[in-house]
């Protein structure tokens, strides 16, 4: 028998509203409407389908302000994750926000109305405090901080939603169940209990044994239900991660398990998100879950140390286990153990007796690198996967992203190291200059600082697709703000997969010599007041603060830098 829903109801806002359907459509249309960000539409599609019940919107501020405070909606029902709708001053002006308004919600992807909000309350939040008590730290080191700080708006609005679609998918369809077809899939199969194994990685043999053993062990059925909605910068792309469960299931005894895909989009917050995977894999049915060392964490924090204990966790869900009324299965450490050909939780290993294990950093050089990957460790046909997106280093993309003032000689700089790649081979090689992606910089000055950014978005776009496709990328833009330049390196560890790999050039030339060779007049017009958005003049240029490389064309000759950088490219494996 599937598990009761948390609270009590699974609130499946799409059946709720069926009857309504027709109607919210046409009204949706005459509506203001707030096009969602990507973590908005994960959150939104599990609140119209039940999966964060109780939820039947986005927080308002009283039950946000209980959640960062207690883990707890304002009525005392345990949940320790805020889900909030971030909005800006200027959305609450342009849309005319205010309790009782009605506003549209939109797929970002198809411009789909996808529900009708009707906000109840808008309010600013306090970000250091969610922060420190959410994530456990104002540190930007967590990539939730890093996401608060950079990414939300400064305004939260609170309401109830009414469902007039879920989201539609091209990928994987067959594979994305709701809690409600989940649960009744589970009473098709008469599974009574089952083990839910929450992921955001490809699985190898440990996983598989460690699951197997779990169902085993409580005479149940596995449940492999994966995140593929926003993940940790840096993860395996779900296309990749899926065609690996894919493969993986097939080793499974028959009937034993199942993959379904969890829409989330993951906070990395530890313990508090621990209890929020239970809560969720409650409602769609699961009865036991498994919780693993370091649960959900992030890694390293400024400091070096891990945000969270490794068993904080475990801890917490233990703490609430009778409100969660979800089983929880510790994670056992598997390793492998030669002798005998199989794995076995590590704390059950007699001392003294060979095990065999590789790290995930050992796993992702072999990958790169193109060295063996052993059968004991993962099967043929997960490594075949993971090397089919994950190629070695030498035929992965790069972006290299030069950034100073202008005139300071990027252009030259990059112009120069196109064709150096290019002679050298093996890649196709793609400029992008200035920060309006086009090769002439006269008028560039002449845009808004809120189109220069969308320019720097756009450029971001361009070099993770490109990168992501295998090519050398190489970015001049001035991109003279650090928020900026931080925005294009999230968009490329997000977009470009195996190629993924950017490297900051600082173009450090001293404004002097800058405006001293300006040849075209551009500081000139900049300091007579006929130009506007000059860095170094009316302008700040904030100097990159991890660039991988700093040049200078008064100390260096072109020669020297391009070769300088030729070489950080071979230290790194990429030519």
């Amino acid at each position: 028998m599937a598990n009761t829903p948390h609270g009590g109801v699974l609130k499946d806002l799409i059946a709720r509203d069926e009857h309504l359907h027709d109607t919210l459509r046409a009204e949706a249309k005459s509506l203001p409407e707030i096009i969602l960000t990507e973590r908005q539409l994960c959150d939104l599609e599990l609140i119209l389908n039940g999966g964060f019940s109780p939820l039947e919107g986005f927080m308002n501020e009283a039950d946000y302000k209980n959640v960062v405070a207690n883990l707890r909606l304002e009525n005392g029902t345990l949940f320790p994750i805020p889900v909030t709708l971030d909005v800006s001053r200027n959305d609450i002006s342009r849309l005319d926000i205010a309790p009782s308004r009605r506003i549209a919600l939109r797929d970002p992807r198809d411009d789909e109305a996808l529900a009708i909000l009707t906000v109840t309350d808008v309010y600013q939040p306090d970000r250091v405090k969610e922060a420190e008590e959410v994530f456990g730290a104002d540190d930007p080191a967590h990539p939730s901080v890093a996401y608060l700080r950079s990414k939300v708006k400064e305004f939260y609005i609170g309401g109830s939603v009414q469902a007039i679609q879920l989201p539609t998918y091209f990928d994987y369809v067959a594979l994305r169940y709701t809690p409600s077809e989940l649960r009744a899939h589970f009473k098709k199969l008469a599974w009574r209990k089952v083990v839910g194994f929450q992921t955001r990685n490809p699985m190898h043999r440990a996983h598989r044994e460690l699951t197997v053993r779990a169902a085993r062990q409580r005479q149940a059925n596995v449940l492999i239900h994966p995140v593929v909605g926003l993940t940790k910068p840096g993860d395996v792309d779900h296309y990749t991660r899926v065609r690996v469960y894919e493969a993986i299931m097939a080793k499974y005894p028959n009937g034993m398990g199942h993959l379904a895909l969890l829409p989330l989009a993951m906070r990395m917050a530890g313990p508090r998100e621990a209890v929020w995977h239970a809560i969720i894999r409650k409602n769609f049915g699961v009865t036991h879950f498994i919780v693993g060392r370091d649960h959900a964490g992030p890694g390293k924090n400024s400091q070096g140390k891990d945000f969270y204990g490794p068993y904080d966790a475990q801890d917490l869900v233990a703490k609430y286990h009778d409100e969660l009324q979800i089983e929880m299965v510790p994670f056992q450490q598997m390793t492998y153990l030669p002798s005998s050909d199989e794995y076995q939780p590590l704390d059950e290993v007699p001392k003294g007796l060979q095990t065999l294990d590789i790290s995930g950093t050992e796993l992702r050089r072999r990958l790169k690198t193109g060295a063996a990957i052993p059968d004991w460790f993962s099967y043929d046909a997960v490594v075949k996967t993971l090397r089919e997106s994950y190629p070695p280093r030498a035929k992965q993309g790069f972006v290299l992203l030069l950034t100073g003032l202008y005139n300071s000689g990027k252009d030259t700089i990059a112009k120069a190291l196109q064709v150096t790649l290019n002679q050298q081979g093996g890649r196709s090689v793609s400029l992008l200059l200035g920060d309006g992606l086009r090769p002439e910089l006269d008028g560039l000055h002449d845009v808004s600082p809120e189109e220069r950014s969308k320019n720097l978005d756009r450029l971001g776009f361009v070099a993770a697709e490109l990168a992501r496709a295998g090519a050398a990328v190489i970015a001049a833009p001035i991109a003279a703000n650090l928020d900026a330049r931080e925005a294009i390196r999230d968009t490329i560890l997000h977009g470009a997969g195996a190629g993924a790999n950017l490297f900051v050039i600082h173009v450090a030339t001293p404004l002097e010599h800058c405006e001293a060779t300006d040849r075209k007049g551009v500081y000139a017009k900049a300091r007579a007041g006929e130009l506007k958005g000059v860095a170094g003049v009316d302008e700040v240029y904030e100097a990159p603060e991890r660039a991988e490389l700093t040049v200078d064309v008064t100390h260096q000759s072109i020669p020297e830098i391009v070769h300088s950088i030729v070489l950080l490219l071979e230290t790194n494996s990429l030519l």
